[in-house]
């Protein structure tokens, strides 16, 4: 397709991951006819990899799985004002998988449902001064029918009895849990011990054949790697598979939205968008849902201003961009006398909810876990005791001698908002398209920071109770996290002078404009996001098409 070329269609989904699979698929099966524009390429597994080297949760060498190198770099600005240039794949662009499937394609699929108290956590915390902490406009309650769907649809194996203790829900999961290996045999006597609840780790991965697709095979490259069995459950394998099954889907890779355009009264009338070549396009659609991640969403909506709106879509209270967030992990290393290493993928398998709320003297926590399979070069960027030699024969032989009896045990400490981590466009630097690109900064809300310091006290209190000789932990910068579990930027909610779309995703003021990513999220839970932005995704899209 190369030229300028004009296409109509009923609905525009910019993003092919978590949310925008979702809303496909939804759209797709309810009779709609939906362009699906994915900025990354369309992978086969021999195509993205698995190289140790080259992964994509290791910022170091240059991977496959996208961005390209020369797509685009960011800006960031740090604490003191200062400016650098990063481009992927290099420590700080705080980047996903771009690919079609987005993250979902390479994540380690962790599917926990967010706890009841996450959706309420100015009310059961109060709000600590300089940040923007706020309740959602929805509940659990509201949620749960779809967290149901998600984990059918789309393919969960986990323990239901174990879960019922946490959440109430209708049905058990579809599958039981993968088996535990030797981390887990070590940690249930630590969690016996201290009378801590446990319970294995639910999994967006087939434990047994499901949906037409294998059992894992359970090798050890899950997270930062595709899936060798294809029994890992992302967008690209069962949603984005569905949507394009009706026929009345099409997906375009390599398609990357560059702004929304609009009519004189401020509906959004479709998306320009440009190909690889560099040719522009136009989609004309009667509805545009935005699930391209919480930075390229709220990059999108900015770079779209209209007289109505000179600083971007549904930003005329200065809200898009604002409230960036993620996950800043704590966690805590020991050194066992036995091998807890076996080799077996994926690694993750036993957790505890014990600290995800009402710790004491703290705002919120985290769900504490194992690892995933550490590869040799992750143990040595990231498992080594303080003081080792990070070279030379003392190195060598430390991970000779305890590469399969060193554990990691952390979580994903629930962050404070901050309204000013927020995503901009950048004045000057502009992406291979003439883009201008997005301009990162702030930090997270220093409270964030004492949540993480209690989390990973209890990390390294569960590796000595479990066996280990000693113990070790490293505390969590004050900086901005934003890759994988980025959030917030278009935060859900009633008022919106404080917020970016209403309780249903759909962008204040522009009834026909939707966000079905983490952007909406309002705060990003104690534990991993992914399964609660395809919730989000199913129910933004059922009520969308039952308006429709």
């Amino acid at each position: 397709m190369r030229g300028t070329g004009l296409m109509r269609v009923d609905a525009v989904v910019i993003g092919s991951g978590a949310g925008g699979g979702v809303a496909a698929a939804v759209l797709a099966e309810a009779g709609k006819h939906v362009l699906v524009l994915e900025r990354g390429r369309d992978l086969t597994f021999e195509e993205i990899g698995r190289d140790h080297l080259r992964n994509h949760r290791l910022t170091r060498y240059p991977h496959r799985s996208g961005p390209d190198y020369e797509d685009g770099p960011r800006v960031v600005v740090d604490a003191t004002g200062g400016e650098k240039v990063v481009r992927p794949h290099e420590p700080g662009f705080h980047g996903n998988a771009t690919l079609v499937g987005g993250g979902t394609r390479l994540y380690g699929a962790q599917a926990w449902r967010f706890l009841p108290a996450d959706f309420t956590m100015a009310s059961t915390y109060g709000v600590p001064a300089g940040s923007s902490l706020a309740d959602w406009p929805i509940g659990y309650d509201d949620l749960e029918p779809y967290y149901e769907r998600a984990e059918w649809e789309i393919g969960v194996c986990g323990d239901h009895a174990a879960g019922s203790r946490h959440w109430r829900r209708a049905r058990p999961y579809p599958m039981s849990p993968l088996p535990e290996g030797l981390q887990a045999a070590a940690l249930r006597r630590g969690a016996a011990a201290l009378g801590w609840d446990v319970l294995p780790v639910p999994l967006l991965i087939n434990s047994v054949p499901y949906g037409g697709r294998a059992a894992c095979t359970r090798c050890q490259h899950c997270v930062g790697f595709a899936c060798p069995a294809d029994a890992k459950n992302g967008s690209h394998n069962t949603v984005l598979s569905r949507a394009l099954a009706t026929g009345r889907a099409r997906l375009l890779p390599e398609a990357v939205a560059e702004r929304l355009e609009c009519d004189p009264s401020g509906r959004v009338t479709g998306v320009r968008w440009v190909d690889r070549s560099g040719a522009r396009h136009v989609a004309e659609a009667e509805v545009v849902i935005c699930a391209a991640g919480a930075i390229e969403t709220a990059r999108l909506l900015q770079n779209s201003p209209t007289r109505r709106e000179p600083h971007g879509l549904g930003n005329n209270h200065d809200q898009v961009g604002r409230h960036l967030q993620g996950h800043a992990y704590a966690w805590a290393l020991g050194e066992m006398d036995e091998p807890v290493h076996d080799g077996l993928g994926p690694g993750v398998s036993l957790a505890t909810l014990d600290f995800v709320h009402y710790n004491d003297g703290v705002i919120g926590g985290a769900m504490l876990a194992d690892e995933f399979t550490v590869l040799p070069l992750a143990f040595w960027a990231r498992n080594l005791p303080p003081g080792l030699p990070r070279w030379g024969a003392r190195n060598k032989q430390y991970m000779r001698d305890n590469y399969r009896r060193v554990m990691r045990v952390g979580g994903p400490v629930q962050e404070i908002p901050n309204p000013e981590a927020r995503t901009r466009l950048d004045p000057q630097v502009r992406d291979r398209w003439g883009i201008p690109v997005a301009r990162l900064s702030g930090a997270t809300h220093p409270e964030s920071l004492r949540t993480g310091d209690f989390i990973a006290g209890r990390a390294r209190e569960w590796l000595l109770a479990s066996g280990a000789r000693r113990a070790w932990a490293a505390r969590a910068p004050l900086t901005l996290h934003a890759g994988q579990h980025q959030s917030g930027t278009c935060r859900m909610g009633d008022d919106e002078r404080t917020s970016v779309v209403d309780r249903w995703g759909r962008v204040h003021g522009h009834d026909n404009l939707y966000v079905a990513d983490a952007s909406v999220h309002v705060t990003n839970g104690g534990v991993n996001p992914v399964l609660t932005v395809m919730a989000l995704a199913f129910r933004t899209a059922e009520r969308l098409c039952a308006d429709w």
